[in-house]
């Protein structure tokens, strides 16, 4: 995940106590660092040039404080974010306002260009009234806090047993009891009942602020910053779901199939055919990588076991560590545990020295020293911090970061692929002006890392010497696709309802009264996936996803599963594969590093269609390569689904239409 300059960082919710004595507060009026009023005469190019100044310069500010209410959750570091927040939305309502008066004039395509992204910077339009948004970014910090510290506890007392989103995620990934899945899954779907109010207000006051900048809501000017019309980003994301549907169609039918020969049909799925959501090994369904041990279509062809190399290098860090000389004065189990998690600091760096190689062996440069230094590796012990994945840029001049608390699996190994993806397009677009420091459109910024990932094909893990070598079978290539369709097919209707949601909440077409119920309707019709228990609106299962309460737009994610087929493909055929295109990694090609590196340097500068075309030679997204690239899947899919009753009824109902037809 990237974070975006306008989106709040995670700090948990508390307030300040103040001690000895007490300081009156500085009179708004007489606020220091209020936005300076524009220079008599400014052009329209002398603005550009000055908000990319004052631009770099608050965001170095903001970063750090996000950063650290990402990294030390505490009271005081809410309050220095949600402040740091506050200065940024008024600065962009001032930069915003004072744009207005270069409405109508001839402007260079540059300039033009300019304007039209600094009204489009933050995914949370401010109100202009300083009270209201000082209550949207106390509002905003406080749900980002409550997600970030959430826990699921059980017991009293002394018996109290807490378990944070970690935990809970291994329960479902691991464990195969249907109960203890269950309670893991509603658990942590406890921690967004206290965002629901705050979410409410929280839609208001963006839409208020869309409002004044003239969108029609929140949601409208979201759709708005990919080079087309609201109504055209809409109806784009639409037929690209059309393309890839039949295909995720497929493999819910043979996952529905697997659940049923596991758990029992009584279990293994829930009224209409749809699929259990607690069963999926992720909170949310997103990713059903972590079914792999059911969903396997022939154990042992082509070992793919990435986990018991990355579990054996971690073995090894920790034997290295406890051979070293330990403090003379600990004691056994404090030098047991000091090696404990130096050795776990070491496998994480390890992992990400593994995902560095890809970039650098496409000519790319390697990571700076700072970044070693500084990001967040493995979770700390002292503090609570934030372990959702995320990648900075926090100056715009190369103080680069990761934060993650890795841990030794390929979830996570492929994650750090992800995230260094968006490293290196902040790396090679710093040489841009700050306006244009930013994705073709935020699709092309999730896309980037995963199309490396897509090229860590069986050939290249065994490479690298992380699975065995691997004998060329029929039954090989289709567990490496099912591999890869757990992670990639598996998303694509998740990447696409979210916002569907959100933009029915900021349109007022989903009332607050049905939040829950909304949500659920959205996941069955796309997802095909369904709660086993009552969930009614005294729950918020929306705010379960991060990037709800953290305000982060979601369509992103879908385009870029779409666009990192077009640009994996545009890459292969750059390095000169012959042959399938699921074959192809371009790894150490540096014909194809240079290609890429050229596009992302480009950054924002331009209309994305260009950047596509410079790319791939084709100016639209187009899902032919995720269809190309799966194609043997699918024909595997379709023959081990014949005779069976696929698709799903998305209300439950036995008359109800079904999504999909029995295949052929």
């Amino acid at each position: 995940m990237k974070p975006r300059i306008a989106l709040l960082a995670l700090a948990v919710a508390g307030s300040l106590a103040i001690t000895g004595c007490k300081r009156e507060p500085t009179p708004p009026s007489a606020a220091p660092g209020a936005p300076a009023a524009a220079p008599a005469g400014e052009t329209a190019d002398e603005f550009v040039a000055r908000v990319n100044i004052e631009f770099r310069a608050i965001s170095a500010e903001l970063n750090s404080a996000q950063w650290l209410s990402n990294t030390y959750i505490n009271g005081d570091s809410e309050m220095l974010a949600a402040k740091a927040n506050e200065r940024w939305l008024t600065q962009l309502n001032a930069w915003i306002a004072q744009a207005r008066r270069f409405e109508g004039q001839q402007l260079s395509p540059e300039t033009a260009r300019a304007i039209k992204l600094i009204k489009l910077m933050t995914a949370m339009p401010a109100p202009k009234d300083p009270a209201l948004l000082q209550e949207l970014t106390r509002i905003a910090t406080r749900m980002e806090g409550t997600y970030g510290a959430g826990k699921y506890c059980t017991g009293a007392g002394e018996a109290t047993n807490c378990r944070d989103i970690g935990q809970l995620s291994e329960v479902l990934a691991k464990n195969r009891d249907y109960d203890a899945q269950l309670e893991a899954w509603q658990g942590w779907h406890t921690i967004s009942q206290p965002m629901r109010k705050d979410y409410i207000r929280f839609a208001e006051l963006v839409n208020t602020g869309a409002k004044e900048m003239g969108f029609a809501d929140a949601g409208e000017m979201w759709r708005s910053g990919y080079d087309m019309s609201p109504a055209e980003l809409a109806a784009e994301s639409d037929r690209l779901w059309d393309q890839v549907k039949p295909l995720y169609e497929q493999l819910h039918c043979y996952a529905r199939g697997k659940l049923d020969a596991t758990y029992g049909k009584d279990k293994g799925q829930v009224a209409g055919g749809m699929l259990p959501a607690h069963l999926m090994g992720n909170l949310w369904q997103q990713d059903w990588g972590n079914l792999w041990d059911l969903m396997q279509p022939y154990p042992g062809a082509g070992s793919l076991d990435v986990n018991s190399a990355l579990q054996k290098l971690a073995q090894d860090n920790l034997a290295l560590e406890l051979d070293k000389p330990g403090n003379p004065g600990a004691s056994e189990a404090e030098s047991t545990f000091t090696a404990q998690r130096a050795a776990e600091l070491a496998t994480a760096k390890a992992m990400t020295v593994r995902a560095q190689d890809f970039y650098v062996s496409l000519g790319m440069p390697k990571l700076p020293d700072s970044y070693w230094e500084k990001s967040q590796f493995i979770q700390p012990l002292d503090r609570d911090v934030v372990c959702h994945a995320s990648a900075w840029d926090m100056n715009m001049a190369g103080d680069v970061r990761t934060k993650m608390c890795i841990k030794p699996n390929e979830e996570e190994l492929t994650t750090i692929y992800h995230e260094l993806g968006h490293i290196y397009y902040d790396l090679a677009y710093n040489s841009q002006p700050p306006v244009f420091q930013a994705g073709a459109h935020d699709g092309f910024h999730e896309a980037i890392g995963d199309t490396i990932v897509l090229a860590m094909t069986p050939k290249y893990l065994a490479s690298v010497g992380l699975v065995g070598e691997q004998q060329q079978s029929q039954e090989a290539l289709v567990n490496a696709q099912m591999r890869m369709a757990l992670a990639k097919v598996s998303f694509l209707p998740f990447g696409l309802m979210i916002d569907r949601w959100r933009w029915g909440v900021f349109d007022g077409s989903i009332k607050p009264d049905a939040y829950n119920k909304a949500w659920w309707e959205l996941k069955a019709k796309y997802q095909g996936v369904a709660p086993v228990t009552a969930r009614g609106e005294e729950f918020f299962d929306a705010g379960a996803k991060y990037h709800v309460p953290g305000n982060t737009p979601y369509t992103r994610y879908f385009l870029s599963h779409v666009l990192q087929f077009q640009f994996y493909k545009a890459l292969c055929d750059t390095a000169g594969h012959k042959g399938p295109l699921y074959e192809c990694s371009f790894y150490g090609s540096k014909a194809a590093g240079e290609k890429y590196w050229a596009m992302l340097s480009k950054g924002a500068s331009q209309p994305w269609p260009k950047t596509m075309k410079e790319i791939t030679g084709g100016e639209k997204m187009d899902a032919s390569a995720v269809l190309e690239y799966f194609a043997p899947l699918q024909g595997w899919l379709k023959q081990q689904n014949a005779g069976s009753a696929c698709g799903w009824n998305p209300s439950g109902g036995a008359a109800a239409a079904t999504v999909a037809t029995t295949p052929a």
